[in-house]
Formats: C-alpha cells, sequence, structure tokens
C-alpha cells in the first residue's frame, strides 16, 4: 500500500458514534478516504455520518454489534461491496467497568469480554482473508497500554485488553509471510473522550478524566500515521510509555498502590450503580470529548512536564 497518500482508499472503523471512534473518522475523511462506520447506535453512528459527508467524503454506516459475528461479517461484506476493497480495518470499539469484581453482574462480564475481545477477534477473521485476496490491507487495534498493566478494580477490562495483546501478537507472526499485509496496535494511556462517561460503574463514585489525558484526536491522528506507515507497536503519548515503564519495574508496587487508591475513593463513594453502555447503545453524548476533573493544560505544558519526567527517569 502506497504510503505518500490514503485518498481514496476505504476505512472501516468500528466504536465511530463517538470519541476515538468519531475523531478517527473524522481524520481519515480529512486524508479523502471512502468510510465505512460501524457502532450499535443508530443515532450517534448518523451522527459521525453526517460530519464525514459534511467533509465531502463518501461515507456508509452500518449498525453493528461487533459481538456477534454475523454482524461482523455483514460489516465487512457491506465495506467490500461500498468500494470493491478494505484498505484499513481498525478495530476500535470497547467498554469499561470499574469496581469490585465480585459486585459486577456475570452478564457485564461477560459482555466486556465479548465486545472488548470477542469483538476485535470477530473483525481480524471477517478482514483478514479480503486483505489475502488482494495481497495487502492494514489492520489497526486500538488496544489501551491496559494491554501492558491491569487497571484497579478493571479486572474484566484488563483481562480484555491483556487478551488483545495475545491476539496482536499472534497475529502478526501469522501474516509474517504477507509483506503488504500489516496488524499493528496502539497503546494509548487513559483519553480525553466519552469513554469514562458511558462506562459501566460498581465503584460509588464516578471519577473524571484527569486533564492530562490524551487527545482523541491525538489518537486518530496516530491511526493515520500508522495507516501510511505501519508499525507493530505504537504509543501515541508519553504518560502511557511511561505507565508501561513504571508498571515493568515496579509491577507490585504500581497495582497495590492504584488498588489503594481506589479502596479509598470507593470508601466514600455513594451514587448508584450503573451498566452504561455495556449492554445497550451509549446514550447521550455522541461526542468526542469527555468532561475533566480540570483544565486541559496546553501543549507547551504537557511538553514541559514530559521533558522532567525524562529528566526525573534519567537521574533514577
Amino acid at each position: 500500500m502506497s504510503t505518500k497518500t490514503l485518498k481514496g482508499k476505504t476505512v472501516v472503523i468500528t466504536g465511530a458514534s463517538s470519541g476515538a471512534g468519531r475523531a478517527a473518522a473524522e481524520a481519515f475523511a480529512l486524508e479523502g478516504c471512502n468510510v465505512v462506520l460501524a457502532a450499535r447506535g443508530k443515532e450517534g453512528l448518523e451522527e459521525t455520518l453526517s460530519l464525514c459527508r459534511d467533509l465531502e467524503v463518501v461515507a456508509l454506516a452500518v449498525p453493528t454489534d461487533v459481538s456477534v459475528w454475523e454482524e461482523v461479517e455483514n460489516l465487512a461484506q457491506q465495506a467490500l461491496q461500498f468500494n470493491g476493497r478494505i484498505d484499513i480495518w481498525i478495530n476500535n470499539a470497547g467498554v469499561m467497568a470499574t469496581g469490585k469484581f465480585d459486585d459486577m453482574p456475570p452478564q457485564i462480564i461477560q459482555q466486556i469480554i465479548n465486545t472488548n475481545l470477542t469483538g476485535y477477534l470477530f473483525g481480524a477473521r471477517a478482514v483478514l482473508p479480503i486483505f489475502k485476496k488482494q495481497g495487502e490491507g492494514i489492520l489497526i487495534n486500538n488496544v489501551s497500554v491496559g494491554g501492558w498493566m491491569p487497571v484497579p478494580y478493571g479486572t474484566a477490562y484488563s483481562a480484555s485488553k491483556f487478551g488483545l495483546r495475545g491476539m496482536v501478537e499472534a497475529l502478526q507472526g501469522e501474516v509474517s509471510e504477507f509483506p503488504d499485509i500489516h496488524i499493528s496496535a496502539l497503546y494509548p494511556g487513559m483519553l480525553r473522550s466519552t469513554g469514562n462517561m458511558h462506562s459501566a460503574k460498581y465503584s460509588g463514585f464516578n471519577a473524571k478524566i484527569p486533564p492530562m489525558a490524551l487527545d482523541p484526536r491525538e489518537l486518530a491522528d496516530m491511526m493515520v500515521k500508522v495507516a501510511k506507515r505501519p508499525k507493530k507497536e505504537n504509543y501515541p503519548d508519553w504518560t502511557a510509555f511511561a505507565m508501561k515503564y513504571a508498571y515493568g519495574l515496579f509491577p507490585k508496587t504500581v497495582i497495590n498502590t492504584g488498588s489503594a487508591a481506589m479502596r479509598m475513593m470507593m470508601k466514600f463513594g455513594n451514587q448508584s450503580e450503573t451498566n452504561g453502555n455495556i449492554l445497550v447503545p451509549s446514550s447521550e453524548p455522541h461526542r468526542i470529548y469527555g468532561e475533566t476533573m480540570l483544565p486541559v493544560p496546553s501543549r507547551k505544558t504537557k511538553k514541559l512536564m514530559f521533558a522532567a519526567t525524562l529528566g526525573a527517569a534519567a537521574y533514577v
């Protein structure tokens, strides 16, 4: 696949109704791609479709539950009929739940695995035969740094993300005999998207996103870069790499400290439990950005903090 331009390429994006998925749709539309959008929620999906058409690209919306094989297979076939080929497939749909594992309903645990892990497996299974027939294609998987380190009181989510990293690395080995088929993984840290607002909560509190969280549009820009020049492993933000590095050095300290902090917050939490968007499509808001607990720092401030972190790491 040419790395000079993506204009005219067909890209499929799951989880496109809000957050990183909507940002990705916008980013690839700005590149002049033919965009095929998938999500469970029809309202948010239609809004993203309108966004892409306003950017004057050809776009198609296919309501899809990625945890259902027949729907993913239908998505692939509709995308193939849309422009005769699929150049890029982005596995992005995901859900999350926080709280004590033994407080979570079994059906919630099951659906987290169905969406986050099985959904990506189904996406890969649907598109790889098409890539092989074409002789080229790029599968981009939005995994999260949670593929390298567990999320405190996010057991089912962590299980799905560790599983995704295994899926990606196994598939990279399988396609190694096809020089123009690429399997890429993105490992961002926490996103400043609506994901936290839509998540299931069994912890008694609703924490807002830290202001240093990654801008979903920056993650989308990384997806575009990977589509142009595929790499197996990608870190869109320095915080994700720093967290992976810290966990690799001090795994017990990191998970125990994070778990203790969560227990402290849960001790004073008094909000009712919610299943979020685990079993049903996301409700409002259907947008790219979520709510942060503090004002978002400028890029200059982020760079200064990054430099300070590097200096501290070098000193240690």
